[in-house]
């Protein structure tokens, strides 16, 4: 009975050790943007995005909020606050949010500011070098998905990961 629970135990810790190490990204970015009617801006991006992580991070979880939504434009109001919500709770308890704003989102900065604002690692993909949200909820701000590739590349982002301390700028509380 004791090696049972034992067995047991030990598969416990062992799951639990590798969710702790487990690196988990969000990726965030422009989906209705500023168009009025009801689609889309291109989103090929986010599979970029995902390519890069998983190739480069062997422990990468990464979550596309579209991935899992990708009728949300057609969502009833009940479903749409359920997914808005929640997806932002996501964004305080990730490792690390990839905001991708090749021109203001208000949605992506929301998700920006929660990461941000509960010591989360936020990385930017933005030609808005000027935006204060890009500027002031960044700890990287870089120009293409290109720039990221090679920004991942060249060890960059990892050192910014390994050297990342959770601590919270005490003006945004």
């Amino acid at each position: 009975m004791l090696i049972v629970i034992y067995l047991i135990d030990c598969s416990l810790n062992q799951r639990m050790n590798e969710t702790e190490s487990l690196m988990r990204f969000f990726i965030a970015g422009i989906m209705q943007g500023s168009l009025i009617p009801a689609k889309l801006h291109a989103q090929n991006y986010r599979s970029q995005i995902k390519q890069l992580l998983l190739a480069t991070f062997d422990n990468a979880d990464v979550y596309d909020p579209l991935a899992n939504h990708n009728q949300s434009i057609d969502y009833d109001d009940d479903m749409g606050k359920d997914t808005f919500f929640n997806h932002n709770r996501m964004c305080r308890e990730v490792d690390c949010l990839i905001a991708f704003t090749p021109t203001a989102s208000m949605g992506t900065a929301i998700e920006m500011w929660e990461a941000f604002r509960n010591g989360k690692i936020v990385i930017t993909i933005s030609p808005m070098m000027h935006n204060w949200v890009v500027k002031f909820c960044s700890h990287l701000v870089i120009e293409s998905v290109e720039q990221f590739e090679q920004a991942l590349n060249d060890g960059t982002i990892k050192q910014l990961i390994d050297t990342h301390t959770q601590s919270i700028d005490p003006r945004v509380q």
